[in-house]
């Protein structure tokens, strides 16, 4: 069984020049830098964007079997970095192979049954394929526990109000919820973090993992809260550090299950999950660390 990461690959054009980006693609990355077994799941153009895409995700270890090959272009995002290095961006998604998806090429959960899928960023909102990978996402869930990213992007949906029944609608069916503490004051801007979290938990997510930059990591469960704080580095950016939180949070299902993630177990996954986003941040662009550099950031 492996890993699945369902979402975008595309090309974030950086001051500095166009790189492969997307929050999942990212993700999955973080993750077979790690070692694990990940198949990601996109349609990924045969332009060059597309090509470059390919070639770095299977560089990293990524198992693109599971992906559509299409003629279609290649999703762009322009990148503007402020003065701490955080990242804003403006896209270019309509008729790209980015958000091509159809129930005709995803890949059957029954017969493959994954460990795990991660899920999120912009293909849970943009139509008509958010709706498709609902569906889909169901079935999956019959076999595997479902982490949910929303990674929020007002830039694609200015719409607070429909951005939130997405949100809500994804959050039903998942076993985790991970998400910014941005993304929360701008989806709901009349409740705190807490509210928000235990209100999740409430309806039936049983883990929520809630990053806050610099300021570290909260975890959120029905038997209490975990909190960590977060490392620091002298940040190049901060693009993937939230996506690499996500692997790691991955990483603590396959290694303890989503019951496992509580406690003492629950604060050492946000721990390292806070380390290895450090390193990421460290670096410009997405370029989470490896194991070896993980494992050597921790013992300091």
């Amino acid at each position: 069984m492996s890993i699945w990461v369902c979402g975008e690959v595309l090309i974030d054009v950086l001051p500095t020049g166009p790189v492969v980006g997307g929050g999942p693609a990212n993700t999955a990355k973080a993750l077979a830098r790690l070692g694990y077994d990940v198949d990601f799941i996109d349609g990924i153009s045969t332009d060059d964007f597309g090509v470059s895409a390919r070639k770095e995700l299977s560089r990293d270890g990524v198992g693109l079997d599971l992906s559509l090959s299409s003629d279609k272009p290649t999703c762009t995002a322009s990148v503007t970095l402020d003065s701490k290095g955080g990242a804003s961006y403006e896209f270019l998604i309509d008729g790209t192979a980015t958000f091509d998806f159809n129930k005709s090429w995803l890949p059957d959960p029954e017969r493959l049954k994954p460990s795990v899928l991660h899920i999120g960023t912009l293909v849970t909102i943009i139509e008509p394929g958010a709706s498709v990978l609902f569906d889909w996402a169901v079935q999956v869930g019959e076999f595997a526990p479902i982490v949910f990213d929303p990674n929020i992007r007002p830039s694609v949906m200015a719409d607070r109000e429909k951005y939130a029944a997405a949100v809500e609608k994804w959050a039903s069916i998942s076993s985790v919820v991970k998400v910014s503490d941005d993304d929360i004051k701008w989806l709901y801007p009349d409740e705190s973090l807490d509210e928000v979290a235990h209100r999740w938990i409430a309806a039936g997510v049983r883990c929520v993992v809630i990053t806050r930059g610099a300021h570290g990591l909260i975890g959120f469960t029905e038997v209490g809260m975990e909190e960590v704080d977060g490392v620091k580095v002298d940040v190049v950016d901060t693009v993937g550090a939230g996506d690499t939180v996500g692997a790691i949070v991955v990483e603590g299902i396959i290694k303890h299950s989503v019951h496992g993630l509580q406690g003492h177990i629950l604060n050492e996954v946000l721990h390292k999950a806070a380390v290895a986003a450090g390193i990421t941040c460290s670096r410009a662009g997405a370029q989470p660390p490896r194991m070896y550099e993980l494992l050597e950031a921790m013992e300091k």
